[in-house]
């Protein structure tokens, strides 16, 4: 029986992710704007493999804390965000990758990024007066 060579196998077998290889994971968008986001991030020189999902990430997680924590950040300037993500410079970031990817990919995040703007614009609930 003829011997196959090591070359075919090879090909044959899933391939391994290299260090730095990470897939945009964004729920909701088509596999074309995953893929945009992914040359994106490969591109640019500013940007690192999987950056869009941590700011998609970031700024959803943001804008579901309570409304008090907000408020407090906001005010008090807390801009350090040393154990985490900046969740402004998060949502920046999504505005510019909005910009740079083509219409119609872009507007497949803009909703996904529009549900969590929504959250961050709505009215706060009035709080009762105890304060708790």
């Amino acid at each position: 029986m003829p011997r196959r060579r090591p070359g075919h196998i090879r090909a044959a077998l899933p391939r391994r992710p290299r260090n730095g290889d990470a897939k945009a994971v964004v729920d909701a968008l088509s596999q074309r704007a995953l893929s945009e986001i992914t040359r994106l991030e490969h591109t640019w020189n500013h940007l690192q493999p999987g950056d869009v999902t941590r700011a998609v990430r970031a700024w959803g997680a943001y804008v579901k804390l309570p409304v008090r924590r907000l408020w407090l950040d906001h005010e008090s300037g807390d801009v350090h965000w040393y154990c985490c993500e900046d969740p402004l410079e998060a949502r920046a970031l999504l505005e510019i990758v909005l910009h740079a990817m083509s219409p119609r990919s872009a507007r497949e995040l803009r909703v996904v990024v529009g549900r969590y703007d929504a959250m961050w614009n709505t009215r706060a609930p009035s709080l009762p007066a105890d304060g708790r």
